[in-house]
């Protein structure tokens, strides 16, 4: 059995924040990048938490993330705009973004922000809770480095290129959907390799294109649903790389290799005032609607209650918040050494 640590969630952003910073990022962005980390792991998105921390450090330490970027914008209309990340820390980066959006939307009933020169920015959900806190409809994608073989091929081509969509409520929580367009995030199978689990065997592939649940060895992942997940990497890479002139598909630079290089990621954020063509109020009440009466569709046998999309997360983030995040052991002593 795998050795965890249990920790509360300040003590393990401090944590985050002084490895940062050991590794020369400032601490206003130190502690951005930690509060998106610690948002996972209080999620129980393991694979996108502080797990990542000790990558990060690395690419800091050698040359592959600007430490000391500034971030520029260009408007593009009334709605619109550019931001250049300066090859900083994708999670600073896309929260600055999303702000600017929001900042659109309100002024104007829509926001929709690129972004270009920016790197791994994390769990999107993040930013998709960020826009839901001011009544604000998102949906956030980024690209990621070619790991997911296209439907029909045996080498990789898309990365898993997430993609996350966030509705306000008015009483319940948020309905939040973060997914990537492969069968599982890369990060899920790190997060096997670290604890030594096998996976189920339509998670990935090895080199040969073949089926494994030895996660040691997989090369590349599955598109979720076969040619429907493909075909959403395929939106998210457009609309994240080609729209915003970054690079696309199998020219993206990795992420677990080319430490030394920045990764010159793109995202791009839509944001969407929920009183745009209704009053928002009554926006607001019917997402609570929908959640009620999901929530009252008789479950089916081995389920208590159909929830909604995120709703697994939160409920992990309300125990952990209260009882600590379980981390494991391996990750922990990286963070206190």
């Amino acid at each position: 059995m795998v050795s965890e640590v249990n920790i509360k969630e300040d003590r393990l952003r401090k944590l985050v924040v002084d490895k940062l910073i050991s590794a020369g990022l400032r601490e206003a962005h130190a502690l951005t990048v930690a509060d998106v980390l610690v948002h996972a792991d209080l999620r129980g998105v393991h694979s996108h938490g502080v797990l990542r921390t000790e990558h990060y450090v690395r690419r800091l330490s050698e040359g592959g993330i600007n430490s000391n970027s500034l971030t520029s914008v260009e408007n593009k209309g009334k709605s619109g705009a550019l931001f250049n990340g300066d090859n900083g820390m994708g999670h600073v980066i896309a929260k600055e973004a999303m702000d600017y959006s929001i900042k659109l939307s309100k002024e104007n009933g829509i926001g929709i922000v690129g972004v270009t020169n920016s790197s791994h920015c994390g769990a999107l959900s993040y930013f998709a809770e960020q826009a839901a806190n001011e009544d604000m409809v998102s949906m956030v994608v980024t690209q990621t480095d070619s790991a997911v073989v296209p439907f029909g091929g045996a080498d990789s081509y898309f990365g898993t290129n997430p993609i996350a969509f966030g509705f306000p409520s008015k009483n319940e929580r948020p309905i939040i959907l973060d997914m990537a367009t492969s069968n599982v995030a890369f990060g899920k199978i790190i997060n096997a390799r670290e604890n030594s689990q096998p996976i189920p065997d339509n998670w990935g592939v090895d080199k040969d294109g073949n089926t494994v649940t030895d996660p040691s060895v997989v090369k590349s992942l599955l598109p979720v649903g076969g040619a429907k997940g493909y075909g959403l990497a395929l939106v998210v890479d457009v609309l994240s790389g080609i729209m915003t002139g970054s690079s696309f598909g199998s020219s993206i630079v990795t992420m677990y290799g080319d430490y030394d290089q920045y990764r010159k990621l793109g995202h791009t954020i839509i944001t969407i005032d929920a009183g745009l063509f209704v009053d928002k109020d009554e926006f607001l009440t019917s997402v609570d609607k929908m959640i009620e009466e999901l929530h009252n569709v008789v479950p089916a046998e081995g389920f208590d209650q159909v929830l909604v999309p995120g709703e697994p997360e939160q409920l992990k983030q309300e125990n952990y918040s209260k009882n600590g995040i379980p981390i494991s052991q391996s990750v922990y002593d990286y963070l206190i050494s």
